[in-house]
């Protein structure tokens, strides 16, 4: 099957677009949304899209960065298709740092202007199977749950990505194949930052010595563990709605990873800045909702308070 042939069955599977949307599109220069931009403007027709191209110059990498804006501008022409450009101001960086998720912001920030500005429907990015494997073993060497497993979605609310399941070299074969330019980020190549670990040493030595088709297994997984944690995070969204207060003899005898989802969408609603609240957190909860004790009982972190009075939980900003 041709990619885009996949790419078409990925839109149609997890309904990423209506026909005739209006689509942001991150390009870095990279293999990845090089090869998403050709793809969705040979589907343009037939989707009745409108696609903008949207580009990110950071200036960390000298000439190299240029380079990469410059093959943005040219492919502008080439399609040819409007072109948005943010030229990130030294003094952001320096304010800011250059971590992986502070540029993450800076980008996605940028993205979402676009959207308001061009009356957008979605931001379309090239995050594709690599990327998703290397996201989850990052994540479960940090340490997380069933919803950090699920790492990176097909969509999620107007950000879509068409080349999740589709591996790199599948990605850099299309490109040579039909004699599309593209830039490889020499950063990548290193070993500075935790990805760059996991994408050039850890995950060629499981390759090699424990599983060759690793990464598709790690994506397998993935989805697998997404599917679940939906399950139990609309099992979770329908108790809260039949349950307006919070009672600890209801929230006792629920199944431990239902009372979970339901204590984290709780805190969620009073900070919803609060994406990626610790695990401790919820056991904290989970101590004072099991105890026997009658006295009042009272925890706080982040900015919230959560109190036991009688069969009662309460939880509230500070």
């Amino acid at each position: 099957m041709s990619l885009v042939k996949k790419i078409q069955e990925n839109i149609s599977r997890y309904e990423l677009f209506e026909r005739g949307s209006k689509i942001i599109l991150g390009v870095s220069g990279g293999p990845d949304s090089v090869c998403l931009l050709d793809a969705l403007h040979t589907l343009k027709k037939k989707y009745e899209l409108e696609l903008i191209i949207a580009h990110v110059n950071y200036g960390l990498r000298g000439k190299d960065s240029e380079k990469d804006e410059k093959l943005a501008r040219d492919l502008a022409i080439i399609y040819p298709l409007p072109l948005e450009v943010l030229k990130v101001k030294k003094s952001e960086i320096r304010r800011n740092g250059t971590s992986e998720d502070k540029l993450r912001k800076i980008r996605y920030d940028f993205f979402e202007r676009l959207l308001k500005k061009h009356k957008a429907d979605l931001i379309a990015v090239g995050h594709n199977l690599n990327d998703q494997a290397e996201t989850v073993l990052m994540r479960v060497i940090r340490g997380t749950g069933l919803r950090g497993i699920g790492a990176i979605k097909f969509r999620n609310i107007a950000i879509i990505r068409p080349l999740l399941n589709i591996p790199r070299k599948e990605i850099i074969a299309y490109l040579r194949k039909n004699k599309i330019p593209y830039r490889i980020d020499k950063s990548n190549i290193g070993t500075d930052f935790t990805r760059n670990k996991i994408r050039n040493k850890l995950l060629p030595a499981l390759e090699k010595n424990f599983n060759s088709n690793i990464q598709v297994s790690l994506y397998k997984f993935s989805e697998s563990a997404s599917a679940d944690y939906d399950f139990i995070f609309r099992f979770a969204k329908e108790w809260l709605a039949g349950n307006k207060i919070l009672k600890v003899s209801a929230l006792r005898i629920l199944h431990p990873s239902i009372c979970r989802e339901v204590l984290r969408q709780s805190l969620e609603k009073h900070a919803p800045q609060l994406r990626d609240i610790e695990s401790g957190h919820i056991e904290e909860i989970l101590k004072v909702i099991k105890s026997s004790k009658n006295k009042r009982q009272q925890i706080t972190f982040k900015g919230l308070k959560i109190g036991r009075i009688g069969d009662r939980l309460s939880i509230a900003k500070i």
